[in-house]
């Protein structure tokens, strides 16, 4: 895993989502653009849901898609891994997933890179052997962010939408 950044790493700080940081997520996700691999802005009510399927995981996993918060304690994003929901009918079943979304004011300024190896490092530590990284191929920022963490480019896929790519990355972790 890469960690000599060159710029120093903004301070990040990751914690279980709260009811209100569904409020918070709406509100910095609330924008076509960070939304355009994800099928765009979604309404409050599917923030409420994933904050608490969060909440669960935080509890049964000890892990999950962690609010990020910048130096100043404002909520940016979120990171962390949660496992492939088994109800989709596509990706890695079974696999756990590493992720992070950053409202637009934060792009840019190394967030991203900086939550995902604290992410990496509250993972490794819950015990997951390995993640992955499913990101289109469109998107060049979360790319660049997987090959910066060291993961390794598995495959490349067609999306279930049938006219754009996929790529799944993975990381294995050291077993000491």
């Amino acid at each position: 895993m890469t960690t000599s950044p060159t710029r120093p790493l903004p301070d990040v700080r990751l914690r279980v989502p709260t009811h209100e940081d569904a409020h918070a997520w709406h509100g910095v996700f609330d924008d076509p653009d960070v939304m355009e691999f994800l099928g765009g802005p979604a309404e409050l009510s599917s923030y409420v849901e994933f904050t608490a399927r969060q909440r669960m995981h935080d509890a049964q996993l000890g892990h999950c898609l962690w609010t990020l918060l910048d130096a100043e304690g404002e909520v940016i994003g979120f990171t962390g891994a949660q496992p492939w929901p088994a109800e989709k009918a596509w990706g890695p079943v079974g696999e756990i997933e590493i992720g992070w979304r950053l409202g637009r004011s934060a792009w840019g300024r190394g967030y991203a890179y900086a939550a995902a190896l604290a992410a990496l490092e509250r993972v490794r530590e819950a015990g997951v052997p390995r993640v992955v990284a499913m990101i289109d191929d469109a998107n060049a920022r979360s790319i660049a962010v997987a090959e910066r963490l060291g993961m390794t480019l598995a495959e490349r896929f067609l999306l279930p939408s049938g006219t754009r790519y996929g790529r799944r990355y993975e990381l294995v972790f050291d077993a000491g």
